[in-house]
This record gives structure tokens, sequence and C-alpha cells, in this order.
């Protein structure tokens, strides 16, 4: 009505000339297309990413988490500060593998095997032979409180990788064990870690690599996305909030939620993870004070001072749940998450 309004005459009929038939549809496009682009740029808003804590909060909040995964977030190729968020088929991972295998690298596998964790150390090697770096030199660092010859028979390997076991003191309860493995890691990048290793990984052991697992991973400082936290709000974050805790977040802190259970980077810069790790837990333990997730805590409180340089997707720390985000390829499997997500009867069946 607007516009026809402007095109009336003074005598009452609508009489249009070819000028005024022109503006008066040019006006009407206008009105469509800013209408329409106000949509599409609705539509294109970015997901953001989130995460969730895998302790004892996990069944007050299971409900309300499932409920808020039903939305499928994006899946962006960069982070906020520029870098790659890795997808292992796309086509930035082609060019980083690329780039990699030209020149050759020497990677070193942490690995903590203790108590009863014992029990996934072949089904570990054995995956990680076949899928993980197969082109490369690696290292395998087994730290165990066992004498080396009673593990299990030795898995056959590749020409240009080795394994090392290294023996510590034993590590009673699970607690314990979460809080000594990075300045474990500090003491063997310091003493142990062979003079031409250029990255690092650090792994536990229940983790099964089911899919390739190549160079797109390396980088200065790797960091993997919690797969049951990615696409959640930033609220959801199990980040520790005690302010007497040295891993403490604040509320206007923090990217993303990253697991424990795969991360990496080159010696030096794992080496000044390690180490800052390690004072954080010792202050703490002077103090009395435990964080909510142990050493995840202090990994994300020192990743959320120092960005990692290279992000995983959840392709590479995985498993079936009604949590976890959905992903075309998995990479790495944890076996020991996995059997925590299956019922009573299953458990029994997989021999959890």
């Amino acid at each position: 009505m607007t516009l026809l309004l402007l095109c009336k005459t003074p005598s009452g009929p609508i009489r249009m000339s070819r000028i005024q038939l022109f503006l008066c549809c040019f006006l009407l496009f206008l009105i469509i297309y800013f209408l329409h682009g106000h949509k599409i740029a609705v539509s294109l808003e970015p997901a953001q990413l989130i995460y969730h804590s895998s302790g004892g909060e996990r069944g007050k909040i299971l409900t309300d988490l499932t409920v808020m995964k039903s939305a499928e977030p994006l899946t962006p190729a960069e982070t906020s500060w520029g870098a790659p968020l890795v997808w292992g088929d796309i086509d930035d991972s082609a060019w980083r593998r690329a780039k990699f295998t030209k020149r050759g690298v020497h990677v070193a596998l942490f690995a903590l095997v203790v108590g009863t964790y014992v029990r996934y150390h072949r089904r570990f090697l054995s995956s990680a032979e076949t899928y993980f770096l197969p082109d490369q030199k690696v290292t395998y660092y087994i730290l165990t409180d066992r004498d080396p010859s009673s593990l299990d028979p030795p898995v056959k390997l590749e020409p240009r990788r080795h394994v090392k076991v290294v023996q510590v003191a034993e590590l009673p309860g699970w607690d314990r064990l979460a809080y000594r493995r990075i300045i474990l890691l500090a003491d063997v990048i310091r003493d142990l870690v062979d003079s031409d290793v250029e990255y690092i990984f650090c792994i536990d052991v229940d983790q099964e690599f089911v899919g390739p697992v190549r160079e797109e991973i390396l980088g200065d400082l790797v960091a993997t996305l919690h797969p049951e936290l990615y696409g959640m709000p930033r609220t959801a974050f199990p980040y520790e909030v005690e302010e007497v805790s040295s891993a403490c977040v604040e509320e206007d802190e923090g990217d993303f939620y990253y697991t424990s259970e795969f991360y990496g980077g080159s010696v030096s810069e794992m080496y000044k993870l390690a180490r800052a790790c390690s004072v954080l837990i010792l202050q703490d333990q002077a103090n009395k004070v435990t964080p909510r997730e142990l050493e995840e805590s202090y990994l994300n409180r020192y990743l959320i001072d120092h960005r990692p340089t290279c992000v995983l997707s959840p392709e590479y720390s995985w498993w079936d749940s009604s949590l976890t985000a959905p992903v075309s390829v998995p990479r790495l499997i944890s076996s020991g998450r996995q059997c925590e997500a299956y019922d009573i009867k299953t458990r029994e069946e997989h021999k959890c």
C-alpha cells in the first residue's frame, strides 16, 4: 500500500508513468533483498563450541546436556586466534601431512602403564603401530610400576619404531596417578627423551587407535577438544571454580575445554607445559586442595594462558555415548570411557 500511495495522482486514480513504475519496482526489490539478506546472515551465525565434565557431577546434568546436543554444531577449520582446528579429511590436513612427510620427524608417545591399566597395554601398542604416524620414526615411552619383563609379550614393531620402558614407583589410587603423571612427564623429557625427538604426545594407555592419525596433528602446542563438550555452552565447561586452587578459571576466561587424554607438541613447549603444571599441582598439594578434574583442570588452566597452536577435533578423542559429538571418522577411542558408557550387561560382554 505504501508504494501505491506514493504513485497516486491528485484526482484519486492510480496512474504511473514509466519512471514511477520503475521506481516502485526498484523500491520493492530493495525491500525484498534486505529482508532476505537478513535471514541469510542469521542462518550463518557461528555455533558456539562447548564441553562437559567427566567427574561426579555427570549424573546431575546428563539430561540437560543431552538436550543441548540436539543441534549439531558447525565444524570450523580455524579457531578465533588463527590456530587450525584439525579434522582429518579436510584439505588443510592433507597439506599439513604433505609438509611433514617430506622431511620426516621423530615423535615420542608417552603413556603411563600402572596398576590395573596394564590390561590395555598390548591393545594400545598394537593399534598405534597400525594407525599412529605410520611413516614416521616413533619411540614409545612406557612408564610402569611393574617389572618390564612382566608386561604383555612384546608387540612386533615396524622399522624405526621402538619401545623404551621406564620404571617408576608404585602409585596406589587413580587420584594420585592423575596428579603424578604430568610431573613424571617433566622428568622424562628432562632426563630420558632422545635428543633427536622433535615432538612429544601424552596419551592415556586405555586409548585405542581405530583410524589414521597422521602428520596433521603436529604443532608446537597441540590440544584435543573434549568430545562430550563439543557444541556445548561455555557455562557447561567443568573448569575449576574454587579460587583457592591454582587451576581456578575466572568466568570471563576460556575458549574451549580440552581433554587430558591426548595432547602434545614440540619438546620445548611440552617441557614448559609439564613444568608449569607441576608447579601448580605442588602448590595445591601443599594447600590440600583438589581441583574437580585433577590433571585436566591444570591442563586447561595452562592452555588458557598459552593458547594451542593446533587444536584437534573430537575425532582424536572419542567414545560412543549420549553426550559425545557425532564424528564422521573416529580416530582415537577411549576404551575406558567407552566401558563407563555401557550398561552392566554390555560391560560384562566386553570384559570391561
